[in-house]
């Protein structure tokens, strides 16, 4: 590992004790939908103050605001935990992520998940990495044999046009899952537990660590109409590489507002249902 692996694996354990100790704390409401708890806090002070310390020059992009950007060829991305929702109700699908960009490229980043101790890391053009152990994507080659995720925004859901991608995507591949963490599901694509993520209106701290370990581990990352990714943009797909040029085909589709599988009718619902 280089230093700057070495430490977010350092820092994100830190802040994962910290997290587990946390559990079943009370939340309270940060804006209208989100929700913040007192973990969070917890856990971004530690996070701060351990890049501080190691790495004094360097830029801090942290999703709870403990740290201001600063004029740096490096810049870490922090989310100190993500898929707080989750944490709060108790939903075991949560996790510490750390990336480390230089000069906007991201090099280094890791994804811990304290509930099963797993630690996905990577290092660009080092590969990807899960607990020790090298990870691959998975090998589906047409969607009909895929199982993908997606998410949706905790605010303005009723704005959010994902809906209808998610519809198209449910009906031809295997599956889709909504388990509330990005980073996570960037990860589970990485390691091949998933064939490919997408999801509208994420933060830098929600997808730099797990990009590079879906690209280290043989995948591809873009945007949802095919052009480079962009961590501050508007969406984000990313997949095991083979699933990537149809999928995007799909999204083509969906965004001029064509559908291979129209949604149903209320009343086909209520039939199906039993109720007249």
């Amino acid at each position: 590992m280089s230093e700057f692996l070495e430490a977010a694996v350092e820092i994100a354990r830190e802040a994962g004790a910290i997290l587990m100790a946390h559990r079943g704390v009370r939340f309270e409401l940060k804006g209208e939908y989100d929700l913040v708890t007192a973990a969070d806090r917890a856990s971004e002070l530690l996070v701060v103050e351990r890049l501080h310390s190691r790495f004094p020059q360097h830029g801090i992009v942290a999703e709870e605001g403990g740290a201001a950007e600063m004029k740096s060829e490096y810049r870490w991305f922090v989310d100190p935990l993500d898929g707080t929702t989750n944490f709060a109700h108790g939903f075991p699908m949560w996790n510490v992520t750390l990336a480390l960009a230089c000069r906007g490229e991201v090099i280094s980043g890791v994804v811990f998940d304290p509930v099963r101790d797993e630690m996905f890391t990577a290092e660009r053009g080092s590969g990807a990495w899960l607990n020790g152990s090298r990870i691959h994507v998975a090998p589906a080659a047409i969607l009909e044999d895929a199982l993908v995720a997606t998410g949706f925004p905790s605010r303005r859901r009723h704005q959010n046009i994902n809906v209808h991608f998610y519809y198209q995507l449910a009906m031809i591949t295997h599956g889709v899952r909504r388990a509330g963490s990005a980073a996570l599901d960037l990860a589970y694509t990485a390691c091949g537990r998933l064939d490919g993520f997408w999801e509208f209106g994420l933060n830098p701290w929600d997808m730099a660590a797990g990009t590079l370990l879906v690209e280290e581990a043989g995948g591809r990352v873009s945007g949802m109409h095919g052009e480079p990714l962009d961590l501050y943009g508007p969406q984000l797909f990313a997949s095991n590489g083979l699933i990537h040029e149809e999928t995007l085909e799909l999204f083509a589709e969906v965004f001029a507002g064509r559908y291979r599988y129209p949604m149903p009718e209320l009343p086909v619902i209520a039939e199906a249902v039993g109720h007249e």
